[in-house]
C-alpha cells in the first residue's frame, strides 16, 4: 500500500503534465508577410499571375460579401493585396479553391463568372499554394504525450500480462477528436480516471499472480433487449429458422465476474396444440450456438388434452465462460415445424394428433343446462382456436455461479510473468531482478536506463521485511508499473542533436511502438522490439515486412474495431434506436448483425489485402441469414457470417451496409441530409460546414403522407444560407433512399414512389444507388486522398495540418500502381515523415524533474 501511494503521487504529478498538450511557443513560429523570403517562394510570375488573374475575380465576384465594408465569416478579400499574402491565411485560401471547384461560391443567387474563369482561378491558386508547399521545409507536425486510450490499455494489460477482462470499460468514455478517440490532444486525465488506474492496477496485478480471488455464486435475472412477440396466424414463406430474430427469442448483455462454470435457467411461457412435436430450445453466446436441448411439454405435470401450456416450465444449461461481458441468447429454432398436419405447416408433427373433441350432452341434464354447457364447450374450442402458431416463448433467463472455478494464475500470466523459471512462491537469487526489469522493458516499451528498473525490484525485495510472499512482493511491483507514467502514456523524448533541427527522428523503440499501436491498439511484440534493438526496423525491407505480418495478425482486429468502427461509424449502432411502429423488425440480434458485417468486410479488406476502392464498390459482402432475409437475399441459412455475391443486387460497398445506412437516418425516417453529409465527410474528406443555428426542422408529420421528403428538403433548400452545402449533400443522399432507415430496399415512402435521381454540381446526373457508387468510383483519388488523411490521422494520433497536405497528395498518388492495396496505403503512411519523425518540443518529464 505504500508503494501503491508513492506511485500515485508520482503519476498525479508527472502524468497532469503529459496530459497537458505542449506549450504553443515549441510550435514553428508562423509565418509573417514581412518574413516571406524573396526568391523561389515568390515570382515575377506569381505576381503576374495574382494581379491579372485572381484580384479581377475577387473584385467582380467576392468583395461584395467579402470585402472591407462586409466582411462574412470574417473573411476580407480585399485585405490580400499581394501573393505574398497568400501565405498570411494559406488554409483559408485552400477553402477557397475548393468552394470555387465544388461551385459553392459565387452563391446560386448571385451572377456566376464563366466557367473559363472559375477554372482560371482556382487552378492558378492550387498551382501557387503547390509551388510554396514544395519550397517550404517540410514539418511532421507536434507529438503530444498520448494517455492510453480504454481499447490501448486493455490490450496492453492483455499482452503484458496475459490478463484478458477488459479492465478499461469501466473507466470514464475517451473524448473524440478529428473522428477519432485516440487524439492525444484530447486524451485527457481526470480525477475519476485516476482513481481508476488505481483501482485497476490492483485488481489486475492480483489477477496476473495469484489468479481470480473465489467469488460466491449468485443468481442474476437477465432483462431481454428483444421485442414483445406477436401472435402469428399465418406461416411466413421465409422465415429465421433460427428463431434468434424472432420476438419470441431472448437477447442479453451480461458480465460475467471470473472464468467458471455457470448454468442459464430458462423459463419458458406460451401455449402450443396438443399433439405439437417436442421443442428445442437453443443457448447462443458470442454469436456461436454453445448447446442445444430439446424439451416435450407434453411430459410435464401441466399438461392437459387441449393444448400445450408451457408457463413456468424452465430448462437449464451448464456451460463455462470466460470473465467479461457476453452476448447470451436463447431461441426456440424452427418454430413453426413440428405443429399438428391440420395446421399445414412445414414438417408438421409426428406424433399422433389426439381426436377432435365432440359435444356430448350429460345425461339427465336441463335443456337450459344443456344449452349451457355446450355453450362453454363451443367458447373453449373457439379459444383453441386462436392459439397462436408461434405461442411458445422464452419468458425469463436466469444465470447462476460461478460453480467450479479454476485455481490460480492463468498460463498466459505465468509465461509472461516469470520468465526466470519461478512457480509457486520459490523464487533464486536475481529473479525479482530478472523478472521487473523484462516486465518493465516491455511495459515501457523502450530498454530501461541504469537503475531504472531498481525501484521496482526494490518493492518485490521489500516484501520480505514485511514478511509477505514473493508473490506479493511482485503484486506491488506490477502495481507500480500499472501507475506508472511511462506505462500510462506514449512518451517520445528529445535525443541530443548536433546542431537545432526543426524535424527530428524518433528512435527506431518509438517507432515500433507507433506501429504496434497504429495497426493492434497495443503495445510492440517481442519480433517489433528485437528489430527495434537491431536497428534494423527503419530498413525498408525488415519494415515492410513486419507491416505484412502484423497486417496477418488476429491482432490487427483493433484495427477493424477501432480505426474502421470510427471511420464508418458503425461504432455509433449500439446507441440507436429506431421507432418501434414503423421499424418493428429492427431488434438487437439485427443490429448485431449489423454491425458485424461492416466489421468482418473491413478485417477482409485489412487481412487479405484487398484494394481500398473495395470501401465504395466491392460486390461481395459477408451475411448471415438473418440480414440476408433483411436485405431480400435468398440462398443464405443458418447464423454464420459468409462471403456472399451481390452482382445481381443493388447493393455493394459499405455504402450500402444497413448499419451505415442506420446511423445515417433518424429514428422515425431516412435524411438524404445526413446521408450526403456522411459521404462527403467519410468517404471525400469534404464535410460541409456546420449549419446555421436558426434553420427550421422539416415537417415531419407530412413527410411521406401530404408531401415527399425531395419536396420538403427543395422547400428547404430556397433558403440562401443553405443552397450551397445542400447542393452538395441532398443529391449524393437522395441516391440511397431506396434504402429504408433500417437500410432494406423500399419502392415507396408512405405513399410517394422513391425518387433515387440525384443532380451533381458539376451537372453530372445518376439515378440510384449502382449508379451513385460508379460517380464515387470515378472519383477514386478524392477518395483515396480522403481515406489516406483518415488513416494517417488515426495513425498519429492529431489532427492534421495545413503542413500535412503535401504528404497526403504524395500518399495517395503512389496508390494506383499499386491497384490501391491497403498494405501499400499503410506501408505509405509508416514511411512517411509525419508517421518516422517529430518536430522537437521541451520534453514535459525532464522539465518536471528539472532535467537541463
Amino acid at each position: 500500500m505504500r508503494a501503491m501511494l508513492v506511485a500515485a503521487v508520482v503519476v498525479w504529478a508527472t502524468a497532469l503534465a503529459l496530459a497537458q498538450p505542449p506549450a504553443r511557443p515549441a510550435a514553428l513560429p508562423p509565418v509573417k508577410v514581412a518574413d516571406v523570403p524573396r526568391g523561389p517562394i515568390l515570382t515575377s510570375e506569381s505576381a503576374a499571375g495574382f494581379e491579372h488573374i485572381v484580384r479581377p475575380f475577387l473584385a467582380e465576384h467576392c468583395v461584395e460579401c467579402h470585402g472591407n465594408e462586409k466582411h462574412k465569416r470574417e473573411l476580407n478579400f480585399e485585405s490580400f493585396t499581394s501573393v505574398a499574402t497568400l501565405i498570411r491565411d494559406r488554409e483559408r485560401w485552400d477553402a477557397v479553391v475548393e468552394k470555387l471547384r465544388q461551385r459553392e461560391m459565387p452563391p446560386e443567387d448571385e451572377p456566376q463568372p464563366a466557367e473559363h474563369r472559375r477554372q482560371a482561378v482556382a487552378g492558378w491558386l492550387a498551382r501557387e499554394l503547390a509551388r510554396i508547399d514544395r519550397v517550404t521545409p517540410p514539418d511532421p507536425g507536434r507529438v503530444t504525450a498520448r494517455r492510453l486510450n480504454r481499447a490501448e490499455y486493455n490490450n496492453t494489460v492483455r499482452d503484458l500480462l496475459g490478463v484478458d477482462v477488459r479492465p478499461a470499460d469501466d473507466f470514464p468514455q475517451d473524448d473524440t477528436g478529428y473522428g477519432f478517440d485516440n487524439i492525444g490532444d484530447v486524451l485527457s486525465l481526470s480525477p475519476a480516471l485516476m482513481e481508476k488506474y488505481l483501482s485497476s492496477a490492483d485488481r489486475i496485478a492480483r489477477l496476473a499472480v495469484f489468479g481470480a480471488p473465489k467469488v460466491a455464486p449468485t443468481l442474476v435475472k437477465l432483462r431481454s433487449e428483444g421485442r414483445r412477440p406477436g401472435d402469428a396466424r399465418t406461416f411466413p414463406d421465409r422465415y429465421d429458422r433460427t428463431g434468434l430474430s424472432l420476438p419470441n427469442a431472448f437477447h442479453a448483455i451480461h458480465r460475467v465476474p471470473v472464468d467458471g462454470e455457470y448454468v442459464v435457467r430458462v423459463v419458458l411461457g406460451g401455449v402450443r396444440p396438443a399433439g405439437s412435436d417436442p421443442i428445442t430450445v437453443s443457448l447462443w453466446v458470442d454469436e456461436r450456438e454453445l448447446s442445444s436441448l430439446v424439451h416435450d411439454p407434453e411430459r410435464a405435470a401441466r399438461f392437459d388434452d387441449d393444448r400445450q401450456d408451457f408457463g413456468g416450465q424452465s430448462i437449464q444449461f451448464r456451460l463455462k465462460l470466460a470473465a467479461g461481458d457476453h452476448w447470451i441468447a436463447v431461441a426456440i429454432p424452427r418454430i413453426f415445424d413440428g405443429l399438428p398436419a391440420r395446421y399445414g405447416g412445414p414438417n408438421p408433427a409426428r406424433r399422433p394428433e389426439p381426436p377432435k373433441k365432440t359435444f356430448t350432452p350429460p345425461p339427465g341434464a336441463s335443456p337450459e343446462r344443456i344449452a349451457q354447457l355446450k355453450q362453454r364447450f363451443d367458447e373453449a374450442e373457439a379459444e383453441l382456436a386462436k392459439i397462436p402458431l408461434n405461442g411458445v416463448r422464452v419468458s425469463a433467463v436466469e444465470i447462476g455461479g460461478p460453480y467450479s472455478q479454476p485455481a490460480g494464475p492463468s498460463r498466459q500470466s505465468v509465461d509472461r510473468i516469470y520468465t526466470c523459471g519461478h512457480r509457486g512462491g520459490e523464487h533464486t537469487p536475481m529473479c525479482a531482478t530478472r523478472i521487473m526489469r523484462d516486465l518493465a522493458r516491455r511495459a515501457f516499451r523502450r530498454p530501461l536506463a541504469e537503475g531504472e528498473a531498481d525501484k521496482y525490484v526494490a518493492l518485490v525485495d521489500g516484501a520480505k521485511a514485511d514478511e509477505q510472499s514473493f508473490d506479493e512482493g511482485l503484486v506491488v511491483g506490477i502495481q507500480a508499473l500499472l501507475v506508472s507514467p511511462d506505462f500510462l502514456f506514449r512518451i517520445e523524448r528529445n535525443r541530443p542533436l548536433a546542431r537545432p533541427a526543426p524535424t527530428q527522428l524518433i528512435t527506431q523503440y518509438e517507432l515500433a511502438t507507433r506501429l504496434s499501436y497504429f495497426l493492434w491498439s497495443s503495445m510492440p511484440d517481442e519480433p517489433l522490439l528485437r528489430a527495434a534493438a537491431a536497428g534494423t526496423l527503419r530498413q525498408p525491407v525488415t519494415l515492410a515486412a513486419q507491416v505484412r505480418r502484423m497486417l496477418r495478425d488476429p491482432k490487427a482486429h483493433a484495427l477493424a474495431e477501432q480505426f474502421g468502427g470510427q471511420w464508418l461509424q458503425f461504432r455509433a449502432l449500439e446507441s440507436v434506436t429506431r421507432n418501434r411502429d414503423r421499424f418493428p423488425d429492427f431488434e438487437d440480434y439485427l443490429r448485431l448483425s449489423m454491425r458485424r458485417e461492416t466489421e468482418l468486410f473491413v478485417e477482409h479488406v485489412i487481412g487479405d489485402d484487398c484494394s481500398i476502392l473495395d470501401f465504395i464498390d466491392a460486390r461481395y459482402s459477408f451475411l448471415n441469414e438473418r440480414l440476408a432475409r433483411h436485405y431480400g437475399i435468398s440462398g443464405v441459412s443458418g447464423p454464420e457470417f459468409r462471403r456472399v455475391d451481390l452482382t445481381s443486387t443493388p447493393r455493394g460497398g459499405v455504402l450500402t451496409h444497413a448499419s451505415v445506412l442506420t446511423v445515417s437516418s433518424y429514428a422515425t425516417r431516412t435524411s438524404p441530409v445526413l446521408r450526403g453529409k456522411w459521404i462527403l465527410d467519410t468517404l471525400l474528406n469534404a464535410p460541409p460546414p456546420d449549419p446555421p443555428p436558426d434553420v427550421p426542422n422539416l415537417d415531419e408529420a407530412k413527410i411521406g403522407t401530404a408531401v415527399s421528403m425531395r419536396e420538403q428538403l427543395e422547400a428547404h433548400r430556397k433558403d440562401p444560407t443553405c443552397a450551397a452545402c445542400h447542393r452538395r449533400m441532398d443529391p449524393l443522399g437522395f441516391g440511397l433512399e431506396n434504402f429504408d432507415a433500417v437500410g432494406a430496399w423500399r419502392t415507396t415512402d408512405g405513399k410517394f414512389p422513391i425518387d433515387a435521381t440525384g443532380l451533381l454540381p458539376d451537372g453530372d446526373e445518376f439515378n440510384g444507388p449502382d449508379e451513385l457508387r460508379a460517380v464515387l468510383v470515378s472519383q477514386r483519388a478524392a477518395f483515396a486522398r480522403a481515406l489516406t488523411s483518415k488513416l494517417l490521422t488515426y495513425a498519429l494520433g492529431r489532427g492534421l495540418e495545413r503542413y500535412d497536405a503535401r504528404t497526403v497528395k504524395a500518399i495517395a498518388a503512389r496508390l494506383p500502381p499499386a491497384n490501391y492495396r491497403f498494405s501499400a496505403l499503410v506501408l505509405e503512411i509508416v514511411k512517411s515523415l509525419p508517421f518516422q519523425s517529430r518536430r522537437p518540443w521541451p520534453d514535459p518529464v525532464e522539465t518536471l524533474r528539472g532535467t537541463p
